[in-house]
């Protein structure tokens, strides 16, 4: 390539994630605390190139809780716009093992949905909320603590 031609600037690259809200036949709810920053979340974490999105599902509730999980459907997409993460959120049932802690999860609790909200920052606790309605997946933008406008 000349010197005198100009490369186009790269596009960036975004980061996906998932998750799972893994609901127990008593409604209850899976969260774990984060080791890294001590927040509330689902379950979840980045994708591997090589694993369908349902097995990165399964693969990351099992890493960071013991538990085993099926994967029902999906109930969410979720784009942190300042990091450039899009989060897949599914909801699923579980299957097997119990809990444990792990490098990424200093505690796994069962919660009801009103302990995991209020546990739970806002970007996290609509995906729980999301997970448990009926209707179509929710498509929504956020700015790593606060829902965007277009995404309330």
């Amino acid at each position: 390539m000349s010197s005198s031609r100009r490369e186009a600037p790269s596009t960036p690259l975004h980061s996906v994630s998932v998750a799972g809200v893994v609901v127990r036949e008593d409604g209850r709810v899976l969260a774990i605390r984060r080791a890294d920053n001590g927040t509330w979340e689902p379950p979840g974490g980045v994708l591997e190139l090589g694993e369908t999105v349902e097995d990165g599902v399964r693969r990351e509730i099992y890493e960071e809780t013991g538990i085993k999980v099926t994967v029902d459907r999906l109930t969410g997409v979720y784009k942190n716009m300042t990091r450039g993460i899009v989060a897949l959120v599914f909801r699923c049932h579980p299957e097997g093992g119990s809990e444990q802690l792990s490098e990424e999860s200093t505690a796994v609790e069962w919660l009801t949905p009103e302990e995991a909200s209020a546990h739970m920052g806002e970007v996290f606790a609509v995906r729980i909320t999301d997970a448990l309605q009926d209707d179509a997946p929710h498509v929504r933008s956020h700015d790593g603590r606060t829902l965007t406008m277009s995404g309330r």
